[in-house]
């Protein structure tokens, strides 16, 4: 097929929220409460993984959204277009007309960390399409859940719609007991912290160590493991092939890649060499 024959994805409609409010949450944790008159757009998917495309702006360009990225591609300089990150949502609460998005921050690194944290009420959030794959299976006999920080908002969601006979661990990496959240959770669910301390995200072997050092209970597991993608890659044979889990009660991903922004690692992914 040549490329005028390709067939084109159609665009994508973008979702104008603004901020309602911002919630620092942990030292490196903030909640971004949207809503506003594009909310009416919004629809929840039912997955406790639901994620979004975002669209950040550079501040320095003034510009107004929805944005005509066509346009802007022809008129701005590489370095002040906007850019697309991807977010879980950490809540639909559509009743009172809000969404619940947490982002990550370390300073001013990054595009969509420094936007969170010197966001305010009024700003534009801007939204393209939800997607998401899993939710918790009821009939699952026990459940592992395991990521990062960026993995937190997914499985703190998974953990407050399981039943209440529900069994269990997750185990949630971040720097130390200040990154701790109060979860809710069943009484059969463990939840374990784990910190790195001092070390950078995305350089230790916690998560996989906790993992593969787990006393594996009998019965049928459904396990969600989301995080750094040099984690994944050692997690995924480890939980098919030594441990056996279908490929249907596994949701495992790769949410971000120690250094590399999220534009470069999601080219990579796409790649056979690069998808896990």
């Amino acid at each position: 097929m040549t490329a005028p024959e390709r067939r084109q994805r159609p665009k994508r409609p973008q979702i104008v929220l603004e901020v309602i409010e911002r919630i620092q949450l942990t030292p490196h944790l903030v909640r971004i409460v949207a809503g506003g008159p594009g909310i009416a757009a919004v629809e929840e998917n039912g997955k406790t993984d639901a994620y979004a495309k975002m669209i950040f702006a550079d501040p320095s360009a003034n510009l107004t959204p929805p944005y005509d990225m066509e346009v802007l591609r022809e008129q701005l300089p590489q370095d002040q277009l906007p850019s697309i990150r991807t977010y879980s949502i950490r809540r639909f609460d559509l009743a009172n007309g809000q969404i619940w998005v947490d982002f990550v921050v370390h300073g001013t690194e990054g595009v969509a960390g420094p936007w969170a944290d010197n966001a305010k009420p009024g700003d534009p959030l801007v939204l393209l399409g939800i997607g998401g794959g899993y939710a918790p299976d009821p009939e699952a006999d026990w459940h592992l859940l395991a990521g990062d920080e960026a993995a937190i908002p997914a499985i703190a969601a998974a953990l407050e719609v399981m039943p209440s006979d529900a069994r269990g661990v997750a185990f949630l990496e971040v720097q130390d007991e200040q990154g701790q959240l109060d979860l809710t959770a069943p009484e059969g669910i463990e939840v374990v912290w784990l910190h790195r301390g001092q070390a950078e995200a995305g350089t230790t072997d916690l998560l996989i160590d906790a993992v593969r050092g787990l006393e594996w209970p009998d019965g049928t597991v459904q396990v969600f493991a989301h995080g750094e993608r040099g984690a994944m890659k050692q997690l995924r044979p480890f939980l098919t092939e030594d441990r056996g889990v279908d490929r249907s009660q596994l949701s495992l991903s790769a949410y971000w890649a120690h250094g590399r922004r999220e534009d470069a690692f999601q080219a990579e992914k796409r790649e056979p060499i690069g998808q896990i």
